[in-house]
C-alpha cells in the first residue's frame, strides 16, 4: 500500500566529511555522552544508574531500550538493537559513517582532521555551508519581498505553485543587477574566496568576479542531511542569458553525480518504507513531496550516476518507481536507471504518464491519488524494456526477434543477483513468446545461476545454498583426484554439517567417508548410496563445464563464500537468541559478548 503523508517537516541540518583520521575518531569517541546524544531522539527516564525508554527501532508499549550511565552502548531487550552513538545515528537517522561522525563532532566541538591525501584545501566546508545557507535566505527574501522578485513570483503562481509551496521549499530569485548579491554577502562577512569556493560567484576572462546566478528562479539543492550545497536556477523569460537551467558548479560540498534532489526531505521515510519514486525534474519531485508522497527524489537532469544509485541502495530500498517524461529522452533514462537497480536485485516499476505530461502537471490536474493509482498500475521493468527495444528492433521477423531477445538477455545476465537473473530470463521468454529453455540454455546461462534440465527443477524456484554448494562439490568431484590439496582445504574448513542443502551434505559426507577409507571416489560408487534426488544432483554437477586451469583459485573463493555465509548465519542466530532472551539480563550480556566475539572474527580459508 502506498501512503500519502499530509504532514511535512524539514530535517535538522548537518554535513558530510571525507575520510577522517583515526586520532579524530578517537577524540570524538572520548567526548561523546551516549545519553546526551540519544535524548534528542528517545524519551529516556532515569532509574538509578539506568536510563530506559521506548525503543525507536520497533513498536512497543513497555520500555525495553536501556542505557547504563557512563556506558558507550545502548541495548534493547525487545528487538535486540545494540550499538554506540555512531551506530544509532547511522541506523535511526540513516546517516553514512562520516556524516554520523561529523554530527557528533559538531555537537561536542571536536576538530576533525583527515587522512593523508584527503586534506581539504581552501575555505573549510562549514564556512561554505554557511555561505550557501545565507544565499538561500537572501534569494528567498528577494523573491517574496522585493519589486524585483515580483515578476518571478507571478510566474511561479501561474505555474500553480502556492505561497505555502514556495515558502516550504525556500524557492528564491537571484537578482538581475550585477554585484547586488556579492555586495550583500560581503556585508555578511563572506569574502571572495569563500563565495567562489561555494560556487556562488565566478571570475570572468577579464578577471572580474561576477555573481554566478543572475535573473533566475532558484531551487536550493541539499545534501541528504539537509544543508544547502548548491542551487538549480531556472530562467522564466527569454531575455535571460543561457540555457533553461543552470546548476551550481562542482565544489567541495556539491558533487553532482552523488546528490539526489529532495532526499533530505524523504530519507527517513524511504529507509522505512524501502521504496522510492525517481523523477526527472526538481518541480516534479517537490510537487509529490508537497502533496504527501514523501518518497520522491530527482537526479540532476536525466543523468543518474552510480553514486546516486548507491545512496538509495544504502537506504535498503526494495522497489523503485520511475516517473519520467513520456518522450524518447525519458524512455532512454528509465531504461538506463532501471537497469542499474535491477542489476542489484531491486525491483523497478515504470509509470505510464500521458503524453506531454510530467508528475508536476499530472498531479496539479488530476491530484495525488491519481498519481498513486499510476504507481499501483505501473508496469514491471522487463515489460517496459521489451516494449522500449521493440521501438528500435522489428520483432515481426525472426531475425529481429532474435536480436531483441539476445540484447535483453545479455543485459539481464550482467545483473549481480542470481535469482533476479534466472527469474528475469524466464519472464523474458514469456514476454517474447519463446520457450523458457531457449532463453535459459544454449550456453548463455549466467555462471552465477544453477539451472537443472527441463522437468527436473521448477524453473521459477532457485535455492541460493544449492547454487553455492553445488560449485563447492563440483570442484571436489571433478578435480579432487588431480589436486589433492583441494580435498585438504575442504577438510580443514568444512564438515558436512557446514553445508545447508541436504543433498549436497549427503554427497559431501559420502565422498569424505570414501576418501578416509582410501577408496577411489568414482561417481557411480557414490551414487549407489545416495537418494534419488542426490543422484540427480550428482549427474547435474557433472554436466556443467568448468575452467579446470583455475580450479584451485575458484575453489578457494567458493569455500570462502560458504564460510562467510555460515558466519553471517551464526551472527543472526545469536542476534535472534538475544532478542528472545528478554527476562535474563545475565544471559543477554553473555550472548552479547559471544556476538561481539563472533563479529570480530570473520572467517578465513585455512590452506
Amino acid at each position: 500500500m502506498i501512503m500519502i503523508d499530509r504532514k511535512y517537516s524539514i530535517p535538522i541540518e548537518c554535513g558530510s566529511m571525507p575520510i577522517i583520521s583515526k586520532e579524530s575518531l578517537e577524540n570524538v569517541k572520548k567526548r561523546v555522552d551516549l545519553v546526551d546524544v540519544l535524548e534528542s531522539y528517545v524519551d529516556l527516564k532515569r532509574s538509578g544508574a539506568t536510563y530506559k525508554g521506548l525503543c525507536p527501532f520497533h513498536d512497543e508499549k513497555t520500555p525495553s531500550f536501556v542505557i547504563q550511565k557512563g556506558d558507550a552502548h545502548y541495548h534493547c531487550f525487545g528487538c535486540g538493537a545494540h550499538g554506540d552513538a555512531i551506530q544509532f545515528l547511522m541506523q535511526h537517522q540513516s546517516l553514512g559513517f562520516a556524516d554520523a561522525v561529523e554530527t557528533l563532532a559538531q555537537k561536542y566541538q571536536v576538530h576533525l582532521d583527515y587522512e593523508e591525501g584527503n586534506e581539504e584545501k581552501g575555505p573549510p566546508k562549514n564556512l561554505l555551508y554557511e555561505a550557501l545557507g545565507e544565499a538561500s535566505l537572501f534569494f528567498h527574501a528577494l523573491l517574496l519581498h522585493t519589486p524585483e522578485g515580483h515578476a518571478a513570483l507571478q510566474y511561479l503562481y501561474r505555474r500553480g505553485l502556492t505561497l505555502d509551496f514556495i515558502q516550504k521549499f525556500r524557492i528564491g530569485y537571484s537578482p538581475c543587477k550585477a554585484g547586488h548579491f556579492t555586495s550583500y554577502m560581503k556585508a555578511k562577512g563572506f569574502n571572495s574566496e569563500t563565495l567562489q569556493a561555494a560556487g556562488l560567484s565566478k571570475e570572468g576572462s577579464d578577471n572580474r568576479v561576477r555573481d554566478f546566478f543572475s535573473d533566475r528562479i532558484t531551487f536550493p539543492i541539499h545534501n541528504p542531511q539537509g544543508r544547502v550545497i548548491g542551487f538549480s536556477a531556472r530562467k522564466f523569460h527569454g531575455d535571460t542569458f543561457g540555457g533553461k537551467y543552470v546548476n551550481s558548479p562542482e565544489t567541495p560540498v556539491f558533487k553532482k553525480s552523488q546528490i539526489l534532489f529532495g532526499l533530505n526531505y524523504c530519507r527517513r521515510r524511504i529507509a522505512k518504507e524501502r521504496k522510492v519514486v525517481i523523477c526527472e525534474g526538481q518541480l516534479d519531485c517537490l510537487r509529490l513531496i508537497h502533496e504527501g508522497l514523501g518518497i520522491a527524489v530527482a537526479g540532476q537532469g536525466t543523468s543518474f550516476g552510480e553514486g546516486q544509485t548507491r545512496e538509495l541502495l544504502r537506504l535498503g530500498i526494495q522497489k523503485v518507481y520511475l516517473a519520467f517524461d513520456s518522450d524518447h529522452a525519458g524512455f532512454e533514462a528509465m531504461a538506463k536507471i532501471g537497469n542499474s537497480f535491477q542489476k542489484e536485485g531491486v525491483d523497478v516499476a515504470i509509470l505510464s504518464l500521458p503524453p506531454d505530461s510530467d508528475p508536476d502537471t499530472f498531479v496539479k490536474v488530476k491530484g495525488i491519488e491519481a498519481f498513486v493509482h499510476l504507481m499501483e498500475e505501473s508496469s514491471d521493468y522487463l515489460a517496459f524494456l521489451v516494449e522500449f527495444l521493440s521501438r528500435k528492433i522489428d520483432m515481426s521477423t525472426p531475425a529481429g526477434k532474435s536480436e531483441l531477445i539476445n540484447t535483453a538477455a545479455s543485459q539481464i545476465r550482467g545483473w549481480n543477483d542470481a535469482v533476479m537473473v534466472h527469474e528475469s530470463l524466464c519472464r523474458l521468454a514469456k514476454l517474447t513468446g519463446v520457450s523458457t529453455d531457449m532463453v535459459l540454455t544454449g550456453g548463455h546461462v549466467s555462471p552465477n545461476v544453477y539451472v537443472r534440465q527441463s522437468g527436473r527443477l521448477d524453473p521459477y524456484r532457485i535455492d541460493p545454498d544449492l547454487v553455492l554448494e553445488s560449485d563447492f562439490l563440483r570442484w571436489i568431484l571433478l578435480m579432487g583426484d588431480r589436486l589433492p590439496q583441494i580435498i585438504e582445504v575442504a577438510q580443514k574448513n568444512l564438515s558436512p554439517e557446514g553445508l545447508n542443502n541436504s543433498h549436497c551434505r549427503q554427497i559431501y559426507h559420502l565422498y569424505l567417508e570414501a576418501h578416509k577409507q582410501g577408496k577411489h571416489c568414482d561417481w557411480m560408487s557414490l551414487a549407489i548410496n545416495m537418494s534419488a534426488e542426490a543422484q540427480q544432483l550428482l549427474q547435474d554437477l557433472y554436466q556443467k563445464r568448468v575452467n579446470k586451469e583455475k580450479a584451485e583459485e575458484h575453489f578457494t573463493v567458493t569455500v570462502q563464500k560458504i564460510l562467510d555465509r555460515n558466519w553471517l548465519a551464526k551472527r543472526e542466530e545469536l542476534r535472534v537468541k538475544i532478542q528472545n532472551c528478554t527476562d535474563n539480563e545475565d544471559e543477554v550480556m553473555k550472548l552479547l559478548k559471544e556476538f561481539d566475539q563472533c563479529k570480530q572474527a570473520p572467517p578465513e580459508v585455512m590452506t
